[in-house]
């Protein structure tokens, strides 16, 4: 992206199977994801997850719209997933928030790599047998 534009680079965040790409624009800190305010996503608890971020940094995120394309995985995972992309691009914006945000939760930095286990052949899902009965 051109910085001369007043347009940011891309931030990815993942979680599961979900990825957001938040590309930042100045503006006046509207949240757009898959080009529907952020009021109209989700839950209550699902806005305040996508949310927790911004509060680390608010003139940065008053000043700055975020277009988030999310794909995959499901409302909780999606949120994560923009979360965790909003936690690294105002980490990059200013370097005195990093420390408060891993000193709330390292996740939002990192990333969570915990994953789905695979489903096994011959079986109904990761870790189910079938029943026999010896009778």
């Amino acid at each position: 992206m051109n910085k001369a534009l007043g347009i940011y680079e891309l931030h990815i965040g993942k979680r599961k199977t979900a990825v957001a790409r938040v590309t930042i624009r100045p503006g006046a800190g509207r949240i757009f994801i898959n080009n529907q305010p952020l009021e109209h996503f989700g839950n209550e608890i699902a806005r305040m997850k996508i949310l927790t971020p911004l509060y680390f940094d608010e003139k940065f995120w008053k000043s700055h719209d975020f277009d988030v394309k999310v794909g995959g995985g499901g409302i909780m995972a999606i949120a994560d997933a923009v979360a965790f992309a909003l936690a690294r691009a105002i980490a990059e914006h200013n370097e005195k928030t990093i420390e408060e945000i891993k000193s709330y939760n390292r996740i939002l930095l990192a990333g969570d790599p915990r994953q789905a286990e695979p489903k096994k052949p011959n079986r109904r899902s990761a870790r189910r047998f079938k029943q026999k009965s010896y009778r």
